[in-house]
């Protein structure tokens, strides 16, 4: 029965991802300017123009555009920067790592301040502790990840000098480095999913301790820290794995912000950079990736609800 459920998942998967090549395609080349004469410069003359445009394949069809685009992509090709001349590819995968690593140390933030701020929440309800939760909850929520980013170098950069305002190290490289560099960035992107984490784990929890199952376990003399955490916590973690999935992409679109801030070298500043410059080539191979990344996310995630809920209906 899983199985039929996995496959059915993945045949869902094929049209989603063919529609999303189709857009990405498609409203890339509505965005102002033309990639030819933002190579050339506004005094090309036109039949230097012409001879890039047919050089780029950019005389061709739409549909004939699309369709080539496609076949390349599906091959793993994802064509040349207009600019550079770089594989497509080359460069997305080689800033992919650097986003990588900073949306997971984002997540683990989001995901361990969220838990650590709805348990306290729940294990001790109606105290100072409880409102501070509250209070978090709905702060990070209320936050502009953009304007806390500017906060944080502005304290912890500039006036305290204790983290570096700017730069990436690769965790390879130097972990040290790495994780004073991505601290400020990580808790800038992570803080929206602290607080959703925690209102909506909280806000489960709170439904969950109230179960008969619950009461039961009380009466045979189980505290309430076992309580929370051998009764209550696997049920109640079901809407937050749905929100980690929901996060994950999120923080991807956030680190076109977040890394221009910061100066990381990820594909955040890769996609702007595509777009200052109008390659579009390099712009179609970013989003293409960040889409299919956050559709396997959400693929995981349902499988993982399922596994966690055996009620699921598969």
């Amino acid at each position: 029965m899983f199985l039929k459920f996995l496959f059915r998942r993945l045949i869902y998967v094929i049209p989603m991802l063919f529609i999303t090549t189709l857009i990405v395609f498609s409203f890339i080349l509505l965005i102002p300017g033309d990639p030819v004469l933002a190579l050339l410069g506004e005094n090309a003359t036109p039949e230097k123009v012409a001879q890039l445009r047919q050089q780029l394949g950019l005389d061709q069809p739409i549909i004939v555009q699309y369709f080539d685009w496609l076949k390349n992509a599906i091959q793993g090709d994802l064509g040349r920067s207009i600019f550079t001349g770089q594989f497509v590819h080359e460069a997305v995968f080689s800033r992919l790592a650097v986003t990588f690593q900073l949306v997971v140390v984002a997540m683990i933030i989001a995901v361990v301040g969220g838990m650590f701020f709805a348990i306290t929440s729940i294990y001790f309800p109606n105290s100072w502790m409880d409102y501070v939760a509250r209070f978090f909850g709905t702060l990070g929520t209320a936050i502009p990840n953009f304007w806390l980013a500017m906060l944080l170098v502005l304290l912890f950069s500039l006036k305290l000098d204790w983290v570096p305002a700017t730069g990436f190290t690769s965790i390879a490289d130097s972990p040290v480095s790495f994780f004073k560099g991505i601290l400020l960035p990580a808790f800038s992107l992570g803080m929206v999913g602290i607080a959703q984490i925690t209102r909506h784990l909280r806000s489960s929890l709170m439904e969950t301790m109230s179960a008969d199952y619950i009461r039961t376990a009380y009466s045979k003399g189980v505290d309430r820290w076992q309580a929370i955490f051998k009764h209550g916590l696997q049920n109640a973690m079901l809407p937050v794995v749905t929100t980690i999935g929901i996060l994950f992409g999120n923080m991807l679109g956030a680190t076109v912000v977040i890394e221009t801030i910061f100066a990381i070298p990820g594909m955040g500043q890769l996609a702007v950079n595509s777009i200052l410059q109008r390659d579009f080539t390099m712009l179609q191979g970013v989003v293409l990736v960040m889409i299919v990344l956050v559709i396997l996310i959400n693929f995981i995630t349902d499988i993982v609800y399922a596994v966690l809920d055996p009620r699921i209906e598969y």
